[in-house]
């Protein structure tokens, strides 16, 4: 799902040329990422003021016509909120290991052009922002049930197996993870599940995994996507990964789905979430998202 493809919309912003951009990464990264996202930025034309990912709210009082972030999906969210409050145009630069956001907006995967995007790019389309207890915001997907422990099992492997990482997790917590005891609603008053489930996810984007994804979900359309698979036999998870890959798991047989301006997800007290890859302890969750929170350059 790619650019204007990914809701049937058209583009309805444009911007000019970026003649400064505020580069927000881990600076503190080993890998150099930065670094070399700020020479390609400067390769073709932009004055680049550097930030650490701490320092999202400088960057964006720092003057520059947009924001550049680079990092994978856990990095996104929190500068596109800054960003997108303060009416600044966002870019991607994708250096993670899934970079499943990017892929799902149809955005380039490579170093350089992804860079080149960020400076001349002048198409920008509106997007939404998942927010999680009003506090943490997203712009894939929340997850609890198997995706925490998946995601756990997957961080130990990433330097060894890339991509291929999330499906050994996946696979490992599929062994062993037990089914998670919950009571999900949509809109304060839709009973979606009560019972045992193996997975709930609630839907920006719906891309997560490293290719698995949510197909319904709109990231401009300001609703979420809440799917629960209820519990059953182990072996049926190898049906569940099958949809997950095919974007399909609204068609799984043991799926409740709904599309929903807010959902409540009522789980035991330290239950794990996976919000766009970065694992959170919550009890019950409480989840929104608001339409136009900030405008992706995409073209």
């Amino acid at each position: 799902m790619a650019g204007t493809e990914a809701s049937g919309k058209t583009q309805s912003d444009l911007a000019e040329r970026a003649e400064t951009v505020a580069l927000v990464a881990n600076e503190r990264s080993g890998s150099n990422e930065a670094a070399q996202c700020a020479g390609q930025l400067r390769a073709h034309g932009a004055e680049v003021r550097s930030f650490d990912v701490e320092d999202a709210e400088a960057a964006v009082d720092s003057g520059a016509d947009r924001v550049v972030v680079a990092g994978g999906d856990g990095s996104i969210a929190p500068v596109a909120a800054t960003a997108g409050a303060a009416g600044i145009p966002l870019a991607v630069v994708p250096v993670g290991t899934a970079n499943d956001f990017a892929r799902r907006l149809g955005l380039p995967d490579t170093l350089s052009a992804a860079c080149r995007l960020a400076v001349h790019g002048t198409v920008l389309r509106p997007l939404e922002l998942g927010w999680m207890n009003d506090t943490l915001p997203f712009v894939n997907v929340a997850s609890a049930g198997l995706p925490a422990p998946a995601a756990e099992r997957a961080n130990g492997w990433k330097g060894r197996l890339g991509p291929l990482a999330y499906a050994a997790g996946a696979l490992g917590a599929g062994i062993s993870a037990k089914p998670l005891t919950c009571l999900v609603l949509c809109d304060g008053r839709r009973e979606l599940l009560a019972g045992e489930a193996w997975q709930i996810t609630v839907a920006a984007s719906g891309a997560f995994g490293a290719g698995a994804e949510v197909d319904e979900a709109d990231p401009g359309d300001g609703a979420l996507e809440v799917v629960a698979i209820e519990a059953g036999p182990r072996l049926g998870l190898v049906t569940l990964a099958y949809h997950l890959r095919r974007g399909r798991v609204t068609e799984h047989p043991r799926a409740f789905h709904a599309r929903c301006a807010e959902a409540e997800v009522q789980v035991p007290d330290c239950t794990r979430f996976n919000v766009d890859g970065e694992l959170v302890t919550e009890g019950d969750a409480r989840f929104s998202a608001v339409k136009d929170a900030f405008r992706l350059v995409v073209g």
